[in-house]
Order: C-alpha cells, then structure tokens, then sequence
C-alpha cells in the first residue's frame, strides 16, 4: 500500500471511529446485554442471576402476552392494510398533474414529521366523549343518538388508536409509492391509450405490476413499524380499557419499567425479534412469485 493510500485509511477511520464507537456502546452492547437478560432474573437492583429458559416459559404460559399478540396482531394487519391502500391511492392521484399538487403532496406528508406527543394531544380532544369533534360531527350528521367513547370502550379504543395511526403514516408510505411511480415509463401508459385501455386497466395491468418493487419495500417497512408501536398506545390509552390496546411492545415496557421484570420484559423483546426476522424472511421468499422487475428497477 502506497503513504498516501495509507494516510486516507487512517483519515477514514478516524472519521469513521465516533460513529462507530457510538454504534457499539449504544445499539450493539445493549443487543447483547437484554440476551443475556433475558435468561436471567434480575430486577434493576442487586446482581443479574441465571434462570436458563425460565423467562420464556413464563412470558409463554401468560395469558396476557398471548392477548397482547393477538392484539398487536390485528393492528398490524389492519392499520397495515389501510395504510399500503389508502397511501397508494394517495400517491397514484397526486401523481397526476393536477392544480395544487405541491400543497397536497405536503399537507399529507406533514402529519408524519409532527411529534406523536402534539398529535396525540389534538386526537385525544379530537376523540373526546364530551366535547370532541368527531361525536360532533356523528351527531349533526344524525349518525349517532349518543357520544361514543372511542378511547374508554374495549369495542372502540384499538379502532381508535389504528386510524391515528394510519393517519399519521400514509403520508410517508404516498411519498415512497410516489418515488415508485416516477420510475414508470410514459411510453407503457401511452401504449395502454392507444389500445383502449380504461384507468383501471391501466393501473392493474401497468402501473401496479412496475411498482411492485417499491409495493414489497413498503409492506416490509409498514409490517415492522406496525410490530414496533409504541408511542400512540402510551400517549393515548396506556394500554386500556382492559387490555384491549395493549401491544406487545408496550406489554414489554410495562414489565420491565413497571413490574421490575428485566428478564420477562427481555424475553418478550427476543420473541418480537423473531416474529418479524420469520416474517421478513417469509416474505423476501415469497417476493420471487409476485415481485416484477426487481432486476431493471434496482
């Protein structure tokens, strides 16, 4: 190796040794530090002890985790769902030229770079029993005799937490579907034209097959953020009423942060890790069957 090549590597790592350094100590380190904990009993006060398998026997004979992934289940897929369809719907209007587009495109995406403390704060008036907007609105509209309780009853507060959701991230979901739709040759929906086709023919036939790459990205990125709320459920419910928004993530919190068990509260974080390693893995093999064009458009 040549002094200059030399010196540029050592510059590099230099350069290189912060991020790195901060990487270890607070990303990898602590990776390692709960999969040890997860096969320990431990409390935030003495000296971690090793109890093998125990955790995960017990977190596995809880009913209550078992409620809580069943419940962090059908908010995955139905906040996942709403938001894949109702963001690529998003993306394929404004891919249009139409008057305002800039605005809409922003006034959208904005919901998603906005603190979920603040939004939480305006969707909890918002859903308010007594003087929120939407029993409001119901009621003029002559929808409903009486306010619902949209957070305070088991039937309505995960419906409830799911539309927050949705609303907060099609905006960057439509952003990335919109990336996807610029990739699209003009020339295949001037084809399309010229043979008749209908708007939605060309969109089943066209634009959805040539967007299939992005289409995978984003179910892979909604599949993990979905298993990964949190923040909407503490901000909002904390879990309640009786459990009925208790996600797994915040199962996990409350047993660690709450109940003092570290091990537990590991042992749930071990499981989520591998239900969404399975479920990625599951779905980048199955992407071979209906993924068109991944060659031409990587």
């Amino acid at each position: 190796m040549k002094p200059h090549e030399l010196q540029e590597r050592r510059w590099a790592w230099l350069f290189l040794a912060p991020c790195l350094l901060g990487l270890l100590i607070f990303t990898y380190l602590p990776i390692l530090a709960s999969l040890g904990l997860s096969f320990s009993y431990w409390n935030l006060l003495g000296v971690p002890q090793f109890v093998g398998v125990q955790n995960y026997t017990a977190v596995l004979n809880d009913p209550l985790f078992w409620r809580s992934f069943g419940t962090t289940w059908i908010f995955v897929l139905v906040s996942g769902a709403l938001e894949l369809v109702l963001s690529l719907w998003l993306a394929v209007w404004l891919n249009r030229a139409l008057r305002g587009q800039s605005f809409f495109r922003a006034a959208y995406f904005l919901p998603f770079i906005t603190p979920m403390v603040s939004v939480s704060l305006v969707w909890g008036w918002l859903y308010d029993p007594s003087y929120g907007l939407f029993n409001w609105l119901l009621q003029q509209a002559h929808l409903i005799d009486k306010s619902i309780p949209w957070l305070y009853d088991p039937k309505t507060a995960l419906w409830a937490v799911m539309i927050l959701r949705v609303w907060k991230d099609i905006g960057y979901n439509m952003v990335i579907f919109l990336a996807g739709l610029q990739t699209v040759p003009p020339s295949l929906y001037e084809s399309a034209h010229l043979d008749g086709a209908t708007g939605w023919q060309t969109f089943w036939r066209v634009t959805l097959p040539m967007i299939t790459p992005t289409l995978f990205f984003v179910g892979i990125m909604t599949l993990i953020n979905g298993f990964q709320a949190f923040d909407s459920v503490y901000l909002l419910t904390q879990g309640g009423p009786e459990h009925s928004t208790e996600l797994l993530v915040y199962w996990m919190f409350k047993n660690a942060f709450e109940f003092y068990k570290i091990g537990p509260a590991s042992a749930i974080a071990y499981i989520l890790f591998m239900t969404i390693l399975a479920l990625t893995l599951l779905q980048w093999q199955l992407r071979k069957r209906w993924v068109m064009y991944e060659d031409e458009t990587a």
